[in-house]
């Protein structure tokens, strides 16, 4: 008798699956939200710490330069406010030079897994520092993109960190493309 092929089962099961074959979906990081990409398009995205875990002053450095150092490389990058708990960026996808996009798990892991690593090394402890899963949206007119804009400038304010934007030291602000 065939045991059914289940990758994502949590149940452990010794005996071998030599007979199953499996398709990879195009997205292996799919959890709950649907992540979806338009070529050319800015995306806005949020993710958020482990446990909503405070992130010190030097770890909030780190995160920003890792977003800064993908910067050209993987995305444009528009804006970024590293918070406490989270992160917010406004970036725009790049092309690989097979000519596809970078996918969103792929800039994810490359700005999650770099700031991780740095953040554990620097505090000397180890595991998660993020959330598995992420938010993200699709900016499809200029409108949507200044509310955003403004929306990561204005969010150390409106949290009552600083008075103006200008005075958070963990916000970096670029090019803003026309739609």
């Amino acid at each position: 008798m065939r045991r059914p092929c289940r990758p994502d089962s949590r149940v452990k099961d010794p005996a071998p699956q030599s007979h199953c074959i499996f398709a990879q979906r195009k997205y292996d990081y799919r959890r709950r939200l649907p992540h979806i990409q338009k070529d050319n398009h800015p995306l806005f995205i949020t993710f958020t710490t482990q446990h909503r875990w405070h992130l010190p002053p030097a770890a909030r450095y780190a995160v920003l330069e890792c977003c800064l150092k993908e910067n050209g490389s993987r995305f444009d990058l528009h804006a970024v406010v590293v918070m406490p708990d989270h992160c917010h960026l406004l970036l725009t996808p790049l092309r690989k030079s097979d000519g596809w996009n970078y996918s969103l798990p792929e800039i994810m892991h490359a700005v999650k897994g770099a700031s991780a690593r740095r953040i554990n090394v620097l505090l000397g402890r180890s595991g998660p520092v993020w959330q598995e899963e992420f938010f993200d949206h699709i900016l499809r007119s200029n409108e949507s993109l200044a509310e955003k804009v403004e929306y990561v400038c204005e969010n150390p304010v409106r949290a009552g960190l600083v008075g103006t934007a200008s005075e958070y030291r963990w916000f970096w602000k670029g090019v803003i493309p026309i739609l």
